[in-house]
């Protein structure tokens, strides 16, 4: 087995198709009943987020595995049959624990909330936001699998299991299903993952559970849905750039950090969210859903039909490039991986209007252009992608000069 054995564990792209279905028919539902559960520009930029996460973890999540493969050859306790029953759920539950008291240090370590951040971004909360991940998470939450490394469950086994409790995870993303009865008691629900993603002060570091909540109530986490939540992060992102919605986190904790002597300075990154020396804990405002109000950009129709497809574009590209990246040259496909993702980033300038957008375009084509020239690929397909990738940058320039007026905050 080496580390590049995870490639080959995809429930969870296998299960992508289940997701948009669902996410289709949770919009319809909410049109229908009149929910306002979606905003169009909210939807996109978390599936950009979660595009991005996907992208980069191409690179390095083999590198992640690879500790958990050694640990687990070299060091462990046990040799777990992998064909038993009990096995499989005791790495289930293990796993969930483990996910537990990451999810739990994700949020009271500035560091590592900077990876799991993105996450809680989002001021709406549907299924499109379970899609919306931090590329960085994964450099921290892979720590707190090793333990299972260690008393000898098979990797292959810890990978599955890990990826089911993340399928799950996707169907608690929902305003559309209430209190589910006794399974309150046991399971993380809907209404529970809502407290969770409330930044109301009573809501603020409850429900880390990913699919037990029994963790919560075992560690003194819990807490029972009452109020509404007002979803998103205590200081609102208000922006549609996914880039950016990575990046923030560090301005704000090097912004913390400036002017403070040393040794507490170094002492930010690995204090709560918004700790300073002067004041034992951040002061969390309070809010409420009627006098809360959620950023947004009002955008031409026609506009926002472009943005849609281009979108789906970019989406189906970066589906075809999770599938081959890991057999191309490491160069191509970085540069290839870094122009999809500026693809992303080109919806967004252009949703808000920024002035940037035209040479940022410029840059993303040259360097579409250029990885294009060095993959292999059939000629048919590189000319294909490079006219794509051209047109894009063509059409947004142009949009771009004709949405300034549109934007005050550029």
């Amino acid at each position: 087995m080496s580390p590049t054995d995870i490639f080959q564990v995809k429930y969870i792209q296998m299960a992508i198709p289940v997701f948009f279905v669902c996410i289709v028919l949770e919009a319809l539902y909410s049109w229908v009943k009149h929910k306002q559960f979606y905003n169009l520009h909210d939807s996109l930029n978390d599936l950009a987020c979660g595009s991005l996460d996907q992208i980069l973890e191409i690179f390095y999540k083999a590198f992640f595995f690879g500790a958990y493969l050694w640990i687990y050859e070299h060091l462990r306790l046990n040799t777990l049959p992998a064909e038993q029953v009990w096995v499989w759920a005791a790495c289930f539950l293990g796993a969930d624990l483990a996910y537990y008291w990451f999810h739990r240090c994700s949020h009271r370590v500035w560091l590592v909330w900077s990876g799991h951040g993105p996450h809680h971004q989002s001021e709406e909360y549907n299924l499109t936001v379970a899609l919306r991940q931090g590329m960085l998470e994964r450099c921290f939450s892979w720590v707190f699998g090793l333990p299972l490394a260690l008393l000898g469950f098979p990797p292959l086994v810890y990978l599955a299991c890990s990826q089911f409790q993340t399928i799950y995870q996707f169907f608690v993303h929902t305003r559309a299903v209430g209190k589910l009865g006794p399974l309150e008691w046991v399971m993380n629900t809907p209404s529970h993952h809502r407290v969770h993603h409330g930044k109301n002060v009573e809501y603020i570091d409850k429900n880390y559970a990913g699919v037990f909540i029994v963790w919560d109530r075992l560690f003194g986490t819990f807490e029972p849905e009452v109020a509404e939540p007002v979803y998103g992060t205590v200081k609102a992102l208000k922006s549609w750039n996914p880039l950016w919605a990575h990046g923030v986190f560090f301005n704000e904790m090097f912004q913390q950090m400036r002017g403070l002597p040393l040794h507490q300075a170094l002492q930010v990154p690995f204090r709560p969210p918004g700790w300073h020396p002067a004041q034992s804990e951040p002061e969390i405002p309070v809010v409420d859903v009627a006098s809360y109000v959620k950023y947004r950009t009002n955008r031409p129709k026609s506009l926002n039909i472009w943005l849609l497809l281009q979108f789906v574009i970019w989406l189906l590209l970066s589906t075809v490039f999770l599938e081959v990246a890991p057999q191309w040259p490491l160069l191509p496909a970085w540069g290839a991986g870094l122009a999809l993702m500026l693809g992303f980033v080109a919806v967004g300038a252009l949703t808000e209007a920024k002035r940037w957008l035209i040479s940022h375009e410029l840059g993303r084509v040259a360097l579409s252009l250029l990885a294009l020239a060095l993959l292999p690929l059939p000629l048919l397909a590189q000319i294909g992608l490079g006219t794509w990738a051209v047109l894009a940058g063509g059409v947004n320039g142009y949009l771009s000069k004709n949405t300034q007026g549109l934007n005050e905050q550029n």
